[in-house]
């Protein structure tokens, strides 16, 4: 149960983790805007997510070798990474070229990486017991902020198109100034002993195998995440073109489908209190494949039916996420939870630049519905993994 600190920390936590990573998705909710903008082809959209992925990558590579949310306060790393993240998304407003939006992006999401896993940090300081409960609701805001931004452009569809950079930029530091006024460093905090990286304290990590295997399913499940995330616009534009008698607005289910799954967190986190963290991942990992199977056939179904099974995914495809990290958690030594949270970021959003410019690549090529396959790997993938965690050795 959720009984350290004030009612208040926990929503708070929550709210500003939704602001902040409100960033995260911005560009994809304009992609057409910034495509006729720059004359840009198509393939634009795997390019503007793998810039922020990247960007990412690089910031979680240097905040897990400095120790950063382990060493200094993470409030405070959240506040300034926030105010840094806006201002890095005002800069696709500012760019003029294919190069300054790629940079912006990848700043955006290099300051993420003091955003997203050290949100997970500061709930993980407050709570202690019922942490797969906290960290359910805290990606639950991951999801709705990633997905906030279509309902930016949904909104503000008669508005230009720039209203939706500049509202996650304010809505970004405002999160993150609440956070830093009205919440603390938790109690369980433990500042790391040395200012020095430990060059082999991955390695460590790593040895452990409930760290291992729990780290590899998160793998499997980065693996699938994001490029459906990424490509639900794509999947909902896609069937409106060859089945002209539908009527789908783009923007505003890429915010359910997406956003869905903030609930499906939620609900997730609930269980992991009663059923535990890892049967939770499993089953996640379980239905969110069925639906990558079912994906190809379903362009062929009606408009319900296909929503319907989008739903499904959106909802079930990110669950495992917080029960994967809390998995992660509990296998660290208490003074490298956020190191051990953020090299296990690192490599899984490094998998995701995979996934997504492979599907892309394929995708420009020839517009098959199968080669949305190439996600199940990550299902399969982790859940080969996961079933090796020993829950009595948390």
């Amino acid at each position: 149960m959720l009984k350290q600190g004030g009612k208040h920390i926990l929503p708070v936590i929550v709210f500003a983790q939704f602001a902040g990573t409100s960033l995260w998705f911005s560009g994809n909710a304009i992609i057409d805007d910034l495509i006729l903008k720059l004359n840009l082809l198509d393939i634009f959209v795997g390019f503007i997510t793998m810039a922020v992925q990247s960007g990412f990558i690089i910031g979680t590579l240097l905040f897990a070798f400095l120790n950063i949310a382990d060493r200094f306060s993470p409030v405070k790393v959240f506040l300034v990474c926030s105010i840094f993240g806006a201002l890095a998304n005002l800069g696709t407003i500012w760019s003029s070229s294919f190069t300054e939006i790629m940079l912006a992006r990848v700043f955006v999401g290099f300051f993420l990486a003091g955003i997203y896993p050290v949100g997970m940090k500061i709930a993980a300081d407050w709570y202690k017991e019922g942490l797969g409960k906290a960290l359910g609701y805290l990606v639950g805001a991951l999801v709705l902020g990633t997905a906030f931004p279509h309902f930016l452009k949904f909104i503000g569809s008669n508005l230009a198109w720039e209203s939706v950079i500049i509202g996650t930029s304010m809505l970004a530091v405002f999160g993150g100034v609440i956070l830093f006024i009205t919440v603390g460093d938790g109690p369980n905090r433990l500042k790391s002993a040395g200012y020095t990286f430990e060059y082999d304290s991955i390695l460590k990590l790593f040895k452990k195998k409930n760290f291992r295997v729990a780290s590899f399913g998160y793998f499997g499940h980065m693996w699938e995440l994001y490029t459906f995330w990424a490509f639900v616009p794509i999947i909902l534009a896609w069937y409106f073109k060859i089945n002209s008698g539908s009527i789908i607005d783009v923007s505003l289910w890429s915010f359910i489908i997406i956003g869905i799954g903030g609930i499906g967190c939620a609900i997730g986190g609930h269980l992991s209190i009663i059923k535990g963290s890892k049967k939770v991942a499993v089953l996640s990992l379980l239905l969110s494949g069925i639906c990558c199977v079912l994906l190809p056939f379903s362009f062929e179904w009606n408009s319900y039916l296909f929503i319907a099974l989008l739903l499904l995914w959106g909802f079930t495809v990110i669950p495992d996420s917080p029960q994967f990290s809390t998995l992660v958690s509990r296998s660290c030594d208490a003074s490298y939870i956020a190191t051990g949270l953020t090299i296990v970021n690192c490599i899984g959003f490094s998998l995701t630049i995979i996934s997504i410019q492979l599907i892309n690549l394929i995708w420009a090529s020839n517009s098959n519905v199968y080669v949305f396959w190439i996600m199940l790997i990550g299902p399969v993938f982790g859940l080969f993994f996961i079933r090796k965690y020993a829950e009595l050795d948390d």
